[in-house]
């Protein structure tokens, strides 16, 4: 997969708004996606910008941010606030045109909305030109991506969950349809557990740091999203709104459901491509 660090601007509607992160997992040098090409699937958030509310249907006391790369919900708070995320989401299809290679990632994960670590895992669907890429990955960023070598296929049905217990982390991911899961357990220096997301992102390049152009994925439908353990994701204090450029995001039901839809356009501030 790949992933890259999202940039947003951010202000406050009712609360107060940061900037995010998302990152990968151990590995000394650049990893190379599906497609060949250094991509990075998450890390951290640059600039976040509050987007006013007026014109916005069905938000109460709901911060929402616009963000270069970031599209979903976060719960944030005080450090060492959060210790567990999780949620379960259909891996959607690619439509891939031919026109350039595309990028896109789908995960959970603790940290990065305002730190400088992120203890994320997910799925990924990238475009080489008309083929569609598919696949897993989990990443302890500012460490590389690592990938799994377990096959990812549209439509199939993923639970992914990052809990903090003892001073470690651990990492899960499970395609609930082809019946097979991975764990990973790894100890994060100056993890400061101060947020908690479920993201559909635009990956970067892992040379420049630039946001990737995003592929068409239709839509990707979130649900039973979770924080600590039993609190819903709609629940949960802190609650934030992320969109980006050329998707659009749905209200949050409880308890946890939402989707992200491909949009295309690129509009938005910065415009497509960031690379």
């Amino acid at each position: 997969m790949r992933r890259s660090w999202p940039v947003i601007f951010a202000t406050i509607i009712f609360l107060c708004g940061t900037a995010l992160a998302a990152g990968p997992a151990t590995a000394a040098t650049a990893v190379r996606g599906p497609t060949g090409a250094l991509v990075w699937p998450g890390g951290p958030g640059g600039h976040m910008t509050t987007i006013p509310r007026e014109g916005l249907a069905n938000v109460t006391a709901q911060t929402v941010v616009s963000s270069t790369n970031w599209a979903g919900y976060a719960a944030t708070g005080t450090s060492g606030q959060f210790t567990s995320v999780s949620a379960t989401w259909v891996q959607p299809a690619a439509t891939c045109t031919g026109s350039g290679d595309q990028y896109s990632a789908f995960w959970v994960g603790l940290d990065g909305y305002s730190s400088s670590t992120v203890e994320q895992t997910g799925t990924e669907v990238d475009c080489a030109g008309r083929t569609a890429e598919y696949s897993a990955w989990y990443e302890l960023y500012p460490a590389y991506p690592v990938y799994f070598k377990n096959a990812v296929r549209p439509g199939d049905s993923f639970t992914g969950s990052v809990t903090y217990s003892g001073g470690q982390f651990t990492i899960t991911l499970a395609d609930v349809t082809a019946k097979w899961s991975q764990t990973y357990t790894q100890a994060v220096a100056s993890a400061v557990r101060s947020s908690a997301e479920v993201i559909a992102e635009a990956p970067s390049s892992s040379t420049s740091g630039n946001v990737l152009p995003l592929t068409n994925f239709g839509t990707v439908n979130f649900t039973g999203a979770t924080v600590n353990g039993t609190t819903n994701l709609c629940s949960a204090s802190g609650v934030t709104e992320i969109t980006m450029p050329s998707v659009s995001v749905s209200s949050l039901a409880c308890p946890g459901n939402f989707s992200v839809s491909y949009t295309g356009g690129g509009t938005g501030w910065p415009p497509w491509p960031w690379y």
